[in-house]
């Protein structure tokens, strides 16, 4: 009989190995209890009793040697059922042989073919039971019908009419019919619950993986807290952007995985209705990257709809507050660098004027003439109108700058030839080193490259008045943050990856209370700069589809990365 196979129930899969296994455990406790009672009986004082010590003792060791070798060949067995048959068959067996010299008739272990009966419910359901009720009733019934004398009978009382024996073993049989009948009943409403609450666990640990699954695919952090405000839960993209690992902080205070949020959120104080809050703060990574973060908050609740802590969802949002800040920037720009630069153009005009006359004049004076001051003067007005014409010039290639001639380079070439140019006119005190890899192609305008590569060199040499280092570098970037291609600022997608060219000092820095505006035209902290370099160094990496960025601690240096894109882009 194999349980897989016929349907059997509750003996199909691991449940009957757990059964048989608590079967032979209740044999070696009753083989322990028979043998006390055996003693009691035995050490009674009663005359011809050796035999039933023999008998007696004889199925006492029995039973303790067939459980010891069923629990040997048990971790090979694999037809269960099968195996389940012969313990049952073997138990009917001993508890016969109980019988049948403990008196029979009189026995006291009789009661023992009833917990046979219910494990054969238990093991094989209604046909387990039934069946172990036929088999103990049989075997009993052998033992009352035996015409072999019984020792322990004609100790104890004498041998039993006929009539009661078979009363006796109607009564016995009736009673193991109706264990059976009650015992396979209950098994099978056990069997029924059980497999209700396996399907039940079974779907809440499915519910329970797909929420891990779902939590840990999230592209956001996701905290929880208790009422206090103590971790409760971090998932991985929380432990990315935090910096902190959920073993670490569990159980910990909110701020241990993002300082000041209870001021950012007021987490734990009085909400809007709804109980949902959402801000922006800025995070100090362990790197000493600052980093934006978009949070939202909102009140955890339990079953009963009270709440019992707080659920706070957040996400690196420093791309997007820098898209905010050069958006910001191109709006004041647009309306007013249009109308600086027709300004600025005609201004021109009347330089030109200015300047011609006054080179008249100048050339007109005589050059006896004993005061010199008005040829002073002229001086000074010249050299005013040519660098007030350098700066409108400057300006006009920032608010109109000449169309973009990208085509593929080698950006590594231009930038070696430009640092050896920028190294033989570098002012002393000012190191500087060189690394760049090789075949390196990028899609852009390399004249307009090389105007950038020297701005940024010439603002880390004034970032460095007192001399110091100027590192540059040349290397493969990939794709952009994003995931896959991103979109280039013209609504392109960027498919060929990008070159980073670096160049870092280690100059003052800058503060951050300047950081958003150094791209702004005309804001300087320089006292004769025109606040045109790092506005038109932006504009152009803009208009090569490229991207600019700048890290900066004030005491320490400056480092402005320069993103240009690969050939491979469709526009």
């Amino acid at each position: 009989m194999n349980p897989e196979s016929d349907g059997a129930g509750p003996v199909a899969g691991n449940t009957p190995r757990r059964r048989i296994a608590r079967l032979m455990a209740m044999r070696l406790v009753l083989s322990v209890g028979v043998f006390a009672v055996a003693l009691v009986l035995l050490g009674a004082g009663r005359e011809g009793a050796e035999g039933v010590e023999r008998g007696l003792y004889g199925t006492i060791a029995f039973a303790f040697l067939t459980t010891v070798v069923y629990a040997g060949v048990f971790r090979f067995v694999r037809k269960t059922a099968r195996f389940a048959a012969i313990q049952l068959t073997t138990d009917i067996g001993i508890v016969t042989s109980l019988v049948f010299f403990s008196g029979g008739v009189d026995s006291i272990f009789s009661f023992l073919y009833l917990p046979i009966t219910v494990y054969g419910a238990a093991l094989f359901d209604r046909r387990g039971a039934y069946g172990a009720a036929i088999l103990s009733s049989a075997a009993y019934g052998a033992v009352l019908l035996s015409a072999e004398p019984i020792e322990m009978a004609s100790v104890l009382r004498g041998i039993a009419s006929f009539e009661k024996v078979f009363a006796l073993w109607v009564v016995h049989t009736s009673a193991l019919l109706l264990v059976a009948l009650l015992s396979s009943a209950l098994s099978r409403e056990l069997r029924i619950a059980g497999e209700a609450l396996s399907e039940s666990a079974s779907d809440l640990d499915r519910l329970r993986h797909l929420h891990q699954h779902t939590v840990a695919s999230l592209n956001s952090g996701l905290l929880t807290t208790d009422s206090e405000g103590r971790v409760r839960s971090l998932n991985p993209e929380g432990e990315r952007i935090s910096g902190c690992k959920l073993a670490d902080v569990l159980g910990e205070d909110l701020e241990e995985v993002l300082p000041q949020v209870r001021e950012t959120l007021r987490v734990g104080r009085e909400t809007p209705k709804g109980g949902r809050l959402r801000a922006r703060m800025p995070l100090l990574q362990a790197n000493g990257q600052q980093r934006h973060l978009g949070l939202a908050s909102s009140v955890l609740r339990d079953g009963e709809g009270l709440a019992n802590g707080w659920v706070v969802i957040f996400q690196d949002v420093t791309d997007v507050v820098a898209m905010e800040q050069e958006l910001r920037r191109s709006e004041r720009l647009t309306g007013v660098g249009q109308l600086a630069a027709d300004i600025a153009h005609e201004i021109r005009n009347p330089l030109a004027a200015i300047s011609g006359s006054v080179e008249m004049l100048e050339t007109g004076m005589r050059e006896d003439d004993p005061d010199p001051e008005p040829r002073r003067l002229m001086s000074i007005v010249l050299r005013e109108i040519d660098r007030l014409n350098d700066l409108i010039t400057e300006f006009l290639q920032f608010a109109r700058p000449a169309p973009a001639k990208r085509a593929a380079f080698d950006v590594g070439a231009v930038v070696e030839e430009l640092v050896r140019m920028f190294g033989v006119a570098r002012p002393e005190g000012v190191d500087l080193e060189v690394e760049v890899g090789r075949n390196l192609i990028v899609l852009a305008d390399s004249t307009q490259v090389r105007q950038i590569l020297w701005n940024l060199l010439l603002n880390a040499v004034q970032a460095m008045p007192e001399g110091g280092r100027i590192r540059v570098s040349v290397a493969d970037a990939g794709p952009e943050p994003q995931e896959g291609a991103s979109e280039g600022r013209n609504g392109s997608k960027r498919e060929g990856g990008f070159v980073e060219v670096m160049v870092a000092d280690t100059g003052v820095g800058i503060a951050p209370e300047v950081m958003e505006r150094i791209f702004d035209p005309f804001f300087t902290t320089k006292t004769d700069g025109s606040g045109l370099g790092l506005a038109t160094v932006h504009r152009i990496v803009e208009a090569n589809g490229g991207s600019l960025c700048v890290e900066s601690h004030v005491g320490e240096g400056t480092v402005l990365r320069v993103r240009l894109p690969r050939p491979g882009e469709s526009q």
